[in-house]
């Protein structure tokens, strides 16, 4: 096949106190004075990379050429690395949103659009609803994504697939099952490649991606090497309870936070999948009371689980809808 992939911002990187977080940033040198637009953060999910942002980028940089786009690579992806050996390569929610709060104070922001989905839609859903004033507004797919461990670890999330506990709800987190066993962790370490690319292809069924697009991610979860197959199992066991979490006394708050299901009072829209392999298309809007702001749905036909590289048009018009009402341009 022939390239098809849209060339990513420069790379940088910074520290926080536990990673070197790699980042690609359209803008670096934005302020005020160059832009009246927040910076906006695009952060990925599981099993996918900074390059699944390629074509949103370059659809809001159409748009507006002096935005301050910023792609952080999360925790256990290349190349961002953890600085030390001893650090536990946790995939808990509450660490992940605490690395996007470290990520912004590391950079100055004091705040950012955040975007998001899987992984990363649920550290931007949690920064939103436990530190509003950080976050301009809110893009989100899949809707409310905080988890109540406690809850999820004795009943499938019904979410998922209606009923909790439901047949379908167990045959689609059937990866999640598989990484709390010995056999789950062997197999993501010695077959990460062909269990990320099936993730990818029956979560996003109409997802005509290119060998290309696929490769450079493959290189990504390659690239991360031992941290990359840790920080995955630590995860999917943590959310069911099966391991323990970080120490950190902050991550800890937040977690119990978390488990009161705080509601997201920032601006807010909301993509929603018609053939996410994960989380079931509900045409009825369920979680639409955890959004007290503005906030507007967003359904997208043929549309899987990752709505930044399949429907990327859409993806970014949703952010810019979003900078409309802040900054009042949205009639």
């Amino acid at each position: 096949m022939s390239k098809t992939t849209t060339t990513l911002p420069p790379l940088h990187t910074v520290l926080t106190p536990t990673l070197s977080i790699a980042y690609h940033d359209t803008n670096p040198d934005a302020t005020s004075d160059t832009t009246s637009a927040p910076p906006i953060i695009l952060l990925h999910g599981f099993p996918y990379t900074a390059h699944q942002y390629a074509r949103t980028t370059a659809h809001l940089l159409n748009a507006d050429p002096s935005l301050r786009i910023i792609i952080p690579y999360l925790r256990g992806y290349h190349p961002t690395r953890y600085l030390r050996p001893t650090t536990l390569r946790s995939g808990q929610q509450a660490v992940l949103a605490h690395d996007l709060l470290q990520f912004m104070d590391a950079l100055s922001l004091e705040n950012a659009i955040l975007a998001g989905y899987d992984w990363g839609g649920r550290a931007a859903c949690i920064v939103a609803a436990l530190q509003p004033e950080r976050v301009a507004g809110l893009v989100s797919c899949g809707g409310y994504a905080i988890q109540d461990v406690a809850k999820d670890a004795v009943a499938v999330p019904s979410s998922v697939s209606g009923a909790s506990g439901s047949v379908e709800a167990l045959r689609k987190l059937w990866y999640q099952f598989y990484f709390n066993t010995p056999q789950g962790e062997t197999g993501l370490r010695e077959n990460r490649g062909a269990i990320c690319r099936f993730l990818w292809e029956t979560w996003s069924p109409d997802w005509r991606f290119t060998e290309d697009e696929w490769a450079e991610s493959l290189e990504v979860f390659e690239g991360a090497g031992e941290d990359f197959v840790r920080t995955v199992i630590h995860s999917y066991r943590v959310r069911y309870d099966n391991v323990p979490g970080d120490d950190d006394p902050t991550v800890q708050e937040w977690e119990r936070k978390c488990a009161e299901r705080p509601k997201v009072k920032v601006p807010t829209v909301n993509f929603m999948g018609k053939s996410d392999g994960v989380r079931a298309f509900e045409a009825e809007d369920k979680g639409r009371d955890m959004f007290t702001g503005w906030y507007e749905r967003v359904d997208l036909d043929a549309v899987g689980h990752c709505p930044p590289a399949e429907a990327p048009k859409e993806f970014a018009d949703g952010i810019l809808k979003l900078l409309d009402v802040m900054l009042g341009r949205d009639g």
